[in-house]
């Protein structure tokens, strides 16, 4: 988790970058985010250096033998106009060229550039981030994170950012393989995808290759991935959203974690260009999505694809999305989608129709509901996730009260003692694996049959069945209760009358 003094860090550095001269939000965020990706890219070349001394391979895989001036640990130590003229004419184009011209990647960092105006802004910029804990996977992803929160822009179209625990806890619950394809229809800064990747990395890692740095954090190279590397680089991942700077950001991101030619696109996929453009991704494409969809925003409804209409006619994003999920996915495909209350129990003919589609035509398996303040300080929307496979039969729902996530829930988030998510992962894997009594509607896990839920007009709020456990409180009679207040009170006047004979 990031601390204050993590924040404060970044607060200084966009504090720089603005009295620096560059004042639209969108080109910091950018121009930070190019700076830490070349110092990553240079963290990344050390630890496969290490790797290689230990394997034998080539140590070389961001920077070839000839370009070893480009890396971070080199020109960061150059002054002032010597800096600037390096970092805008050397360690920019090789950014530009460093995923190829004919891939994703390279599409997204074609438009690459140093638009820091002075040598003293960079010079400040390099400093600050150069004391950033980028080699800890979990703090980099929440510094992005953090960089987000300070865009103008965040949120409005419901994008708020999933926190990387629940990012986790969602991976694990659908335990991808890599021999699958992943996707996520509004992918933002690639978080469930990146999730993936390293859940695979542990998965996928022979234990005496397992690095462990100061830090305490571990390093996975996931060598037991190498029979799946072309399916991985080519075939694995897949991303969608319309928002520019955060595909931007999501390439890097991928590329970070070992995805080179990350398969992500501008496209709303909600959009009737979606199936005309990705026909193959549109329809029946993937194994397993992972999603956070906008909850809300400006949808223009003339350009939905009718097919989505067609199941659930409403402007509502929140709905339109888990139906867009269940179209792209193959049947047996699965997903563990991030949904707002309010699509557990709207009344609406979509809402219903939705829930209904849900339960009869295919399996639901799960809802986990999140406490409020999973989202802060974004917002404190109250959401849920849905753990559903497209087809099959729902005969039972498995429910689960989540009230604690490890964090606080205020706007702060600080570490608590206090989680459900390990037993939330728990509870799931062993109704899946092992016979298990789920009936005790007391629980924070139960289960309740489908019977049930299609007579409450398919409601899927928890609320709706779980039941309060009640402690039996028993009284006294009240002739017993009458007699100690009457002996109580003839103490008191046998006190006050003593009291009376000492005056």
């Amino acid at each position: 988790m990031i601390t204050n003094q993590l924040k404060n860090d970044i607060d200084r550095l966009w504090t720089e970058f603005w009295t620096g001269g560059i004042t639209n939000p969108l080109t910091v965020i950018e121009q930070i985010s190019f700076l830490m990706f070349a110092r990553l890219l240079d963290i990344d070349e050390t630890r496969f250096e290490k790797l290689a001394g230990r394997t034998g391979k080539s140590p070389h895989k961001n920077f070839g033998p000839d370009q070893q001036s480009l890396r971070w640990k080199s020109w960061s130590e150059y002054g002032g106009e010597e800096m600037l003229r390096h970092v805008r004419d050397q360690v920019f184009p090789h950014l530009r060229d460093l995923g190829g011209k004919n891939t994703t990647f390279g599409e997204y960092m074609k438009d690459a550039t140093c638009l820091i105006p002075k040598a003293s802004l960079l010079n400040s910029a390099v400093i600050q981030i150069g004391l950033l804990p980028l080699g800890n996977s979990d703090i980099k992803g929440d510094l992005y994170e953090y960089m987000l929160s300070k865009l103008s822009t965040a949120g409005i179209n419901g994008q708020f950012r999933t926190p990387r625990h629940i990012i986790g806890l969602m991976v694990e619950l659908l335990d991808p393989k890599p021999t699958e394809v992943v996707g996520d229809p509004a992918c933002g800064t690639a978080g469930f995808l990146v999730g993936t990747m390293e859940y695979l990395r542990r998965q996928y890692s022979s234990p005496e290759l397992v690095e462990t740095f100061e830090d305490g954090s571990k390093g996975y190279p996931g060598d037991r991935l190498e029979p799946y590397r072309e399916h991985i680089q080519n075939g694995l991942f897949h991303g969608f959203d319309f928002d520019v700077t955060m595909l931007r950001i999501a390439a890097m991101n991928l590329m970070l974690h070992g995805v080179e030619n990350p398969d992500i696109h501008y496209q709303d996929t909600l959009s009737k260009q979606f199936p005309e453009r990705f026909s193959r991704q549109a329809e029946a494409g993937f194994d397993v999505i992972l999603a956070n969809p906008p909850f809300k925003g400006s949808l223009d409804q003339e350009d939905v694809h009718p097919s989505l209409l067609k199941k659930v006619k409403t402007k509502k994003t929140e709905l339109l999305f888990v139906a867009l999920i269940l179209r792209m996915l193959k049947n047996g495909g699965r997903s563990a989608t991030i949904v707002p209350d309010g699509v557990l129990f709207g009344s609406s003919k979509a809402h219903v129709a939705l829930r209904q589609q849900l339960i009869d035509e295919n399996q639901l398996e799960a809802v986990i509901s999140l406490p409020s303040g999973v989202f802060k300080p974004y917002a404190g929307v109250s959401t849920a996730i849905l753990v559903f496979t497209k087809v099959g039969s729902t005969d039972d729902v498995l429910f689960y009260h989540v009230q604690a996530d490890g964090f606080s829930l205020d706007d702060k988030r600080q570490p608590v003692e206090a989680n459900d998510l390990p037993d939330v992962l728990a509870q799931y894997q062993q109704r899946r694996t092992a016979y298990t009594d789920f009936s005790d509607r007391t629980a924070k896990a139960f289960a309740v049959p489908v019977a049930d839920i299609r007579a409450n007009k398919y409601d899927l709020s928890i609320n709706r069945y779980k039941e309060a456990l009640h402690e039996e409180v028993k009284f006294d009679p009240p002739t017993e209760i009458l007699g100690r207040m009457k002996a109580l009170e003839g103490e008191i006047q046998m006190d006050m009358a003593e009291l009376e004979g000492m005056l």
